[in-house]
């Protein structure tokens, strides 16, 4: 029963995948008018998963000069997608299950992963980094898309783990917060607002990477800590 339950989830996913492919086609067409209508119901879908998927497309390496690359690219792009869909029907099925006892995330909100790549693109169309391409077009071009290809294929296995992921926005917005933490919290929207297009990229990357380092480095000083289990107590009478 299990197995032919998993055949319609497969069916879907490959579904998605040919939508990506058919969008990845469209975008070589040279027309002015175009138009797609999705259905409301699979928006979350379209705008985590399909939208950053395309823009993935853009971001990676093109067919010029190693077409290979690209196809590698183009790998990296369904599985990202497929892995959106995943986590957000996990998240449905969890929120259902247990509606008061989500305290943190169970992986990386696709939110989150589509804002990591969403912010590459921001960056890329920026004036920063028109400023960069002046001084060395080939690093800054090479820098982001390798940057996009590594880290979206990161973002997207982040989804589908067990990496607990806090909630930013409950902890900000929970209870009454010191003098200090208001400050810090002007002090960050500032820094946005002034140089918004780095600043988006810190927030988006600094969230999805060090939530997953600080969580390897809790199991580590753990195992550390622990005291090693043995079968034979030397204590014990013979």
């Amino acid at each position: 029963m299990k197995k032919i339950a998993i055949i319609p989830t497969l069916l879907t996913l490959g579904n998605a995948v040919c939508g990506l492919a058919a969008m990845a086609c469209a975008s070589k067409i040279d027309s002015a008018a175009s138009a797609a209508d999705s259905d409301p119901y699979f928006a979350d879908a379209i705008s985590f998963g399909v939208a950053p998927a395309f823009l993935l497309l853009r971001l990676g390496p093109g067919w010029q000069p190693v077409p290979r690359l690209h196809q590698a690219l183009a790998v990296i792009a369904a599985l990202y997608m497929v892995c959106a869909i995943l986590r957000l029907a996990r998240f449905n099925i969890e929120t259902t299950l247990e509606p008061t006892n989500q305290k943190r995330f169970r992986g990386l909100p696709s939110p989150a992963a589509a804002g990591c790549v969403a912010s590459l693109a921001i960056l890329r169309g920026s004036e920063q980094y028109q400023k960069w391409l002046a001084l060395n077009p080939e690093l800054a071009r090479n820098a982001i898309e390798i940057w996009a290809t590594l880290g979206a294929l990161t973002v997207a296995l982040l989804m589908v783990s067990r990496v607990p992921y806090p909630h930013l926005t409950k902890q900000i917005l929970r209870g009454r917060r010191s003098f200090r933490h208001v400050v810090q919290v002007i002090i960050a929207v500032c820094v946005i607002v002034l140089i918004w297009e780095l600043a988006l990229v810190l927030l988006f990357w600094m969230y999805a990477l060090m939530m997953p380092l600080r969580y390897l480095w809790a199991r580590a000083l753990h195992r550390a800590t622990s005291p090693p289990l043995t079968g034979w107590d030397d204590s014990a009478p013979r």
